[in-house]
């Protein structure tokens, strides 16, 4: 894993915009609706190269494919291991219904991909193959970023999202997917590819299927998934793994988010390199104080939120340096903060909430903010 060294360096969470077309593709695959293949790989090709070529004319450094040959985050899983059918009844978050006025607003908003009703494992969980991971892995083998990364969904987020009717317990189920999973995780690092497991599952499930249980409870889920997700990654190197934790890539109040510092101490036991986490947003830009009183673990640095993705604000070079900043100076050392966004700009296809034009702004002030938190850090 590549650290900021003469200049703070930039990444991102993952997901960048589709094109139309792709995403009514994906959309029907994720129904179950027959799809042309070979079209499907063309779309994804296509929408790769130009998610490559964007990265690269923003300044990213450490850049992936966006996530275009995935349906969403975590439902991809579905049609890469065996087990899963039927539809899981997902919980909302709890934030929203405590404001039913708010989700009449957003009523009318079309999502192409269903997150709330994923399929649900209806029988053992395993990994088919690597043929899937294979061709998404080899569409950014050239890719001329600094350091290239590729995104796998962790055993928590498909554990709580996609409903067990199989296992009869939430501790069988997490370390099936964990085990299955292992061979994704393991063959991304294989490709000499920086691996990023997305767990949002260690925050978002405060307020969704932990949201009428204690707080102790909601440890104890995180402590679960850290550990499943430490056996799954044994014999990958820590410098090679970043997590991503995050409260929710919505628009909402997030007046029931888990405060950072109460997850952290489990959070530092991940055998990863890097923490990615949302410093940006409105709920969440004052937690980097949480470093200068719990510490970043020997060997750990922080990807930093600095870009907010569920606005359409593109924030000013400045407000990214300043974040920057803060952020350095609590943890300690500008070296182990790497400047990013608060989470993917196209988590699941079509569901979006910032213009592609305005993405492509956002990334844009990321490396200029980062270039002037350089001069003021380095």
């Amino acid at each position: 894993m590549i650290l900021s060294s003469d200049r703070i360096i930039t990444t991102h969470t993952g997901s960048l915009p589709r094109p139309a077309a792709l995403t009514e593709l994906h959309a029907a695959r994720s129904r179950g609706e027959p799809v042309d293949e070979a079209a499907l790989a063309l779309a994804v090709s296509d929408a790769t190269r130009a998610a490559i070529t964007a990265q690269l004319d923003a300044g990213i450094d450490v850049g992936n494919d966006g996530e275009q040959a995935r349906e969403s985050f975590f439902t991809y899983v579905q049609h890469r291991m065996t087990g899963f059918g039927g539809v899981s009844h997902r919980p909302l978050m709890r934030d929203l219904t405590d404001h039913p006025d708010f989700l009449e607003l957003t009523a009318g908003r079309r999502r192409p991909v269903n997150l709330l009703a994923p399929p649900a494992a209806v029988g053992a969980v395993t990994y088919r193959d690597t043929t899937e991971v294979a061709a998404e892995c080899a569409l950014i083998a050239d890719a001329p970023f600094a350091e290239r990364f590729m995104t796998a969904a962790s055993p928590g987020i498909v554990a709580s999202a996609m409903e067990d009717r199989h296992y009869g317990s939430m501790e069988r189920y997490v370390s099936a997917v964990a085990a299955a999973l292992s061979t994704e995780y393991h063959y991304i690092a294989g490709q000499g590819l920086l691996l990023q497991v997305d767990a949002p599952d260690l925050a978002l499930e405060r307020h969704t299927l932990f949201a009428d249980r204690p707080l102790v409870d909601f440890i104890g889920w995180v402590e679960l998934v850290v550990d499943a997700l430490n056996t799954a990654l044994n014999g990958i190197g820590r410098d090679r793994i970043r997590l991503h934790v995050c409260w929710g890539n919505y628009e909402g109040p997030h007046t029931r988010d888990v405060p950072l510092e109460e997850i952290l101490r489990p959070l530092y036991e991940a055998q990863v390199g890097a923490l990615v986490l949302s410093m940006a947003n409105a709920r969440h830009a004052h937690e980097h104080a949480c470093f200068a009183r719990r510490p970043l673990p020997d060997g750990m640095a922080l990807v930093a939120g600095v870009i907010d993705t569920t606005s359409n604000y593109v924030e000013h070079p400045e407000v990214v340096a300043d974040r920057l900043v803060a952020v350095a100076r609590a943890v300690g050392d500008p070296h182990r903060v790497i400047a990013g966004t608060d989470c993917g700009f196209d988590t699941s296809a079509g569901f979006g909430a910032v213009a592609p034009s305005v993405v492509w702004d956002k990334l844009r002030a990321l490396r200029a903010g980062a270039d002037l938190a350089t001069e003021r850090l380095l």
